[in-house]
């Protein structure tokens, strides 16, 4: 059985994957590569925090049902650091990322 949730969570990814091809295809024909792969960088990163937050709030729902305790939490940490990490990679190769398209990327 489909819930709503998850009918969000699929819905939410297509637009993530459907915005990411338009990148790719803007990095691979566009003259602005710089720019679009620093898009593709962040908006990666941030389908990746995208689906570890569902991932980690399906569970906490599933947890909560059962026993009624809440055990851990959303993985806040993971998410600051991958886009650390992001932000990182962004300035340490600035011949081929610009810092703030990879910004608006990751929002």
């Amino acid at each position: 059985m489909i819930t709503e949730y998850d009918q969000m969570i699929t819905r939410q990814r297509k637009w993530m994957l459907y915005l990411i091809a338009i990148m790719v295809i803007g990095s691979g024909f566009s003259s602005y590569q710089e720019i679009f792969n620093s898009l593709l960088l962040g908006s990666a990163v941030s389908f990746y925090n995208l689906w570890l937050l569902q991932h980690k709030t399906k569970a906490l729902g599933k947890a909560v049902v059962e026993t009624g305790k809440v055990r851990g939490g959303l993985g806040t940490f993971s998410r600051l650091a991958a886009t650390m990490l992001t932000v990182l990679i962004a300035l340490r190769f600035n011949e081929t990322f610009h810092i703030i398209a990879v910004v608006f990327g990751l929002i």
